[in-house]
């Protein structure tokens, strides 16, 4: 960077720079800010090597960063990486951060502070992130020595990758970054351990799975390699296992594969948390088991459930923290799927009828149900699980329409689903529009009730400034409909705050310079997606939903019980 080869020294920002170029960032997402203006000089001269996306709020910028860190580039594990000012810009950002936590995504954020004479005086937009995120970031620093910022940088690659790897917040008091230093040597990018189990751990595991009559499996967690995913599916079909998945976690494993028995999240299949209950033996391979997963910790009973359980995760943290199980493994899911990847236990005659009725019971589910009204959103989904490459991204924020999607739609390639853990609405478009960027060759696309399309709609301009051809699905059914839902339920007919009114969608997206259509029969629908298929710019298609047709299996009125 400029100057830097004459004098031997840097300004705190282009050191920041450089250390984000030895560790291979390649994006950034960001809102501009005067507080981290030396950052974005130092970009400047790195534009042909470090791609800045320049987005219309800080919690689409969190949410992009968040989604890249879950895409990996050449196979390699990278902390999306997101800038933003302080004060507003911090709190804006934080949901990004909570997602991150949520889902144990490697992010890093860095934030704009006030100069260091100032601090602790409640400056002009000041907060203490340390005591901010504490809680909701995997860590917290403050940088105030320039000197010392490469080594920052790399510690929080470091942190955000380690272990059960998660959001990282990095502080920048704008004096700092403004001061000069002397260039620091370049140590390369950080690679994240993978934690490979014992023979001991691998050998209680085997026996204690040989043991089970009923066995299943959930999948679920980070630290999954490509080869890990094909490893964890080649031991249950050997063994005739079934495996469900945890929570938004469904491209782990093939969905076609005939061990796949369903997801455990909001949309569960009855029948599968039937024979959740009836398993003698979990292999909780890589999943927290979090709240959503076991039914609110009802499916496997807290702290001792019913059931033996085998745990495997990358945190240690997270074993024995809600659940006591007969096996505690710290290991990667990967790295553990490709340690017993080999391995046939000599069961799988006595296990195969189980394994049959699970996959029929999720195959039975798979069915598109009708509800009311002319738009039939199971077929909707059903002919995209048909058309869609195998690799098509697909993500969402939260609401009951993503109930069709996680029911009706098959998974079938690894980091095909970015999908909200922590269940924030407004997630799916920045999401989507990270996916496109960063890997324009793959098919994207968002679904987004109308609730959620407008919490974060205004990033349809970052998509079209940089050429992001996603294609929005905004289904539009006027309510806020997972909360009209409970109201109905919890206090039938008394409608109170859950009622919208929406723009024209297809204006709106046109306004943006995007394509926009409205699909109001079933048939509609695929004509306008083939069309968007081929389209340069993004395309929002709005689908209207009968306010009838609350989930994939109840109606509105039969809820309410009218």
């Amino acid at each position: 960077m400029a100057g830097n080869s004459e004098t031997g020294r840097e300004t705190g920002g282009e050191a920041l720079v450089r250390a984000l170029l030895e560790e291979g960032t390649e994006h950034i997402f960001c809102l501009p800010g005067e507080s981290y203006l030396a950052v974005l000089d130092a970009l400047h001269d790195v534009a042909d090597r470090i791609k800045l996306i320049t987005c219309r709020h800080e919690g689409g910028a969190a949410n992009m960063a968040e989604a890249a860190g879950k895409l990996p580039v050449n196979g390699i594990m990278r902390p999306g990486i997101c800038f933003v000012t302080r004060g507003p810009g911090a709190t804006h950002a934080s949901i990004g951060v909570h997602t991150a936590l949520q889902n144990s995504t490697p992010m890093i954020l860095f934030i704009g502070q006030v100069p260091r004479p100032h601090l602790g005086r409640e400056a002009f937009q000041e907060i203490d992130y340390r005591q901010m995120f504490t809680g909701v970031a995997k860590h917290v620093m403050q940088v105030e020595d320039a000197a010392r910022m490469a080594e920052a940088v790399h510690e929080a690659f470091a942190i955000a990758l380690s272990g059960r790897p998660g959001p990282v917040v990095v502080a920048l008091p704008e004096d700092m970054l403004r001061e000069t230093c002397d260039v620091t040597p370049p140590r390369g990018p950080t690679v994240r351990e993978t934690r490979a189990p014992g023979q001991a751990d691998v050998a209680a595991v085997l026996e204690a799975l040989k043991t089970a009559e009923r066995p299943l499996a959930i999948l679920g967690g980070p630290g999954w390699s490509d080869a890990g995913m094909a490893a964890a599916a080649k031991f249950l079909e050997a063994n005739e296992i079934p495996a469900a998945v945890a929570f938004r976690s469904q491209d782990l494993i093939d969905n076609r594969h005939g061990c796949y028995a369903g997801d455990l999240g909001f949309t569960v299949n009855g029948a599968l948390v039937a024979r959740l209950r009836d398993a003698d033996v979990i292999l909780a391979l890589g999943t927290r088991l979090g709240e959503i997963t076991t039914g609110g910790y009802e499916y496997l009973t807290a702290p001792r459930p019913d059931q033996r359980l085998i745990h495997i995760h990358a945190g240690a943290g997270e074993l024995g923290r809600v659940y006591e199980a007969e096996v505690s493994v710290h290991a990667d899911p990967g790295a553990f799927a490709s340690a017993i990847a080999g391995e046939n236990l000599g069961r799988a005659d006595d296990w195969r009828d189980w394994r049959q009725a699970a996959r029929a019971d999720y195959e039975t589910w798979l069915k598109p149900h009708p509800v009311p009204g002319p738009v039939q959103l199971g077929e909707i989904v059903e002919w995209l699980n048909q058309r869609l490459p195998e690799d098509a991204i697909i993500t969402n924020g939260a609401g009951n329409y993503t109930g069709w999607l996680h029911r009706n739609y098959q998974y079938k390639a690894p980091h095909t689903q970015l999908a909200p853990k922590s269940g924030a609405m407004g997630y799916g478009v920045p999401a989507a529009v990270a996916a496109k960027i960063i890997q324009p060759g793959r098919t994207v696309v968002c679904f987004a009730g109308d609730g959620c399309f407008l919490m974060t709609g205004q990033e349809l301009a970052t998509a079209v400034r940089y050429g992001a051809a996603v294609i929005f699905l905004v289904f539009n059914n006027a309510m806020y409909g997972t909360i009209r839902m409970h109201q109905e339920r919890d206090y039938p007919g008394r409608v109170s705050g859950t009622d919208l009114t929406n723009p024209d969608f297809v204006a709106y997206a046109e306004a943006f310079g995007a394509n926009g259509v409205r699909v109001t029969q079933t048939q509609e629908f695929a004509p306008a997606f083939e069309k968007a298929l081929t389209a340069a710019l993004p395309t929002l298609i709005e689908i209207a939903v009968d306010a009838e047709a609350i989930t994939t299996g109840a109606t509105l009125s039969g809820i309410r019980g009218s």
